[in-house]
């Protein structure tokens, strides 16, 4: 009698939830105490939470390249946003290779009007225009209220809780976890939200009294701050004085204190709003028996300022900005760990495919941390940011510096390094360089780059960030 085969383990799943423009300390783990998100706490507390995640480049487009394809944005070509990803570079479902997978994308994808189908990607759910969303919402009997056909930001903030974005993907979510429940999968949820306008239906979920401001937001205006920052401070600054009269709310930026946290109130909202339907998802999983069977990954493409430093948005090396939630659950894990050590997500992608029992591919320029989430020792390393020109708006007439000095950090590129020892050091080609220490100084308020006794300290960072740049081709001169 021949023995029946014995069934072969299942492959695991995988679910990445890539919110947009998610500060860390929205979190519990990361002292965002005061947070309605009680999904991300749970899912935090039965995950390795890593304390120090940086993104490549503080911005949408060229961090996300990163998260796709495991490189550099200065390798792939994404260097500002709304710059397509050249068909060359791969994105990781291709790159790992297993055809025994579905997949799907259901979201903000910014890296070109295709789209992730045919990149990897089995289905994409779009809530771009024009595509799913919109016909969505068209379908409800709502009149778009832009010339082209589609609906502004501002009208899609107003929309009640049932035709929002989050709950448009969370039900498209789990209709695909039901579909291919017997089947390993791998899907990324990419909610457009906490992205401003910071404006939507949970508005006054936390009570103005509960909400703090950073430090940096009621100290007054620092000026050895980079040329390009105090000029994007400017132009805010001079947009909120409009939005005063043409909005009913500050729902971009702001001058006062009340402002901050009015503004601030509303972009907790939509931190909520996205944690319930991450919830929403996670409980699909539960339903289906698939919790013990699938990786869950969260992390964000960049921050938020929201006041800090007098800024709002991201395109900045202050942490507020380039520090980001990321998360990892394994199949089966109920205990959560700490990494305290500074991570990049450089190392995104590999780690992914490790954790799938995947090769890391040559094209990718990390390593993976799976040691780390084994609770093995990794030696602490540095990481590296970049930035490049994007499109920094300046306001009409201002008189902050000659037109040639804002010609010149309008068009500035950085490279930071911040090392494990907690210094974090950004050269410039055209702009003010900058020096923290970040262990006595963790809110960025005094720069020390022009302070003599650090001398060493600068030359031994820049030195970091120069054999960095040779290891990884980048060109420019810092």
């Amino acid at each position: 009698m021949v023995s029946q085969q014995a069934k072969l383990p299942r492959k695991p799943n995988l679910i990445v939830f890539l919110p947009d423009q998610q500060r860390a300390d929205t979190i519990a783990c990361y002292g965002g105490k005061k947070v309605q998100s009680p999904n991300l706490d749970k899912l935090a507390s039965e995950s390795v939470v890593f304390e120090r995640a940086y993104v490549t480049h503080p911005v949408c487009t060229p961090s996300r390249s990163s998260l796709m394809t495991g490189t550099w944005p200065h390798i792939n070509g994404c260097t500002r946003n709304s710059v397509p990803l050249d068909p060359r570079f791969r994105v990781f479902p291709d790159l790992f290779e297993d055809k025994d997978y579905r997949t799907a994308y259901m979201g903000k994808w910014h890296l070109g009007d295709e789209g992730p189908a045919r990149r990897g990607f089995d289905e994409w759910i779009s809530t771009e225009h024009p595509g799913d969303y919109t016909n969505f919402l068209l379908s409800t009997g709502l009149t778009t209220d832009k010339q082209n056909g589609a609906f502004s930001e501002l009208a899609i903030s107003s929309l009640p809780l049932e035709l929002s974005r989050p709950k448009f993907l969370e039900k498209h979510a789990c209709e695909f976890i039901e579909k291919h429940r017997r089947d390993p999968f791998i899907l990324v949820v990419a909610f457009v939200e906490p992205h401003s306008p910071y404006n939507g239906p949970l508005n006054n979920e936390h009570p103005l009294s509960e909400v703090d401001l950073d430090l940096t937001a009621t100290l007054p205006e620092i000026e050895d701050i980079p040329l390009r920052y105090r000029l994007m401070r400017e132009w805010q600054q001079a947009e909120a004085m409009l939005d005063r009269e043409r909005l009913p709310n500050q729902f971009f930026f702001g001058i006062t204190p009340d402002e901050y946290r009015s503004i601030k109130q509303r972009y907790l909202g939509l931190v909520t709003l996205v944690d319930q339907s991450i919830g929403a998802i996670l409980s699909c999983l539960e339903r289906f028996g698939l919790s013990d069977e699938t990786v869950v990954v969260h992390t964000s493409d960049h921050g938020d300022t929201l006041g800090a430093h007098h800024l709002f948005g991201k395109e900045v090396m202050f942490e507020e900005a380039a520090r980001v939630p990321y998360l990892i659950r394994l199949p089966g894990q109920r205990r959560g760990g700490i990494v305290s050590q500074p991570v990049s997500h450089i190392d995104f992608v590999p780690t992914l495919i490790d954790l799938l029992g995947g090769r890391t591919h040559p094209q990718c320029a990390g390593k993976s941390l799976l040691p780390l989430l084994r609770e093995e020792a990794m030696p602490a390393e540095s990481i590296f940011i970049e930035w490049a020109p994007n499109r920094t708006k300046v306001k009409k007439g201002t008189s902050l510096a000659p037109r040639r000095m804002i010609k010149r950090a309008v068009d500035e590129s950085t490279r930071t390094v911040v090392s494990s020892d907690g210094w974090k050091l950004c050269l410039r080609d055209k702009d003010l360089n900058e020096l923290y220490n970040l262990n006595d100084d963790p809110l960025e308020t005094r720069n020390l780059y022009s302070d003599r006794q650090y001398a060493s300290l600068i030359s031994r960072c820049a030195g970091e960030i120069h054999r960095w740049q040779e290891l990884v081709h980048d060109t420019l001169k810092t």
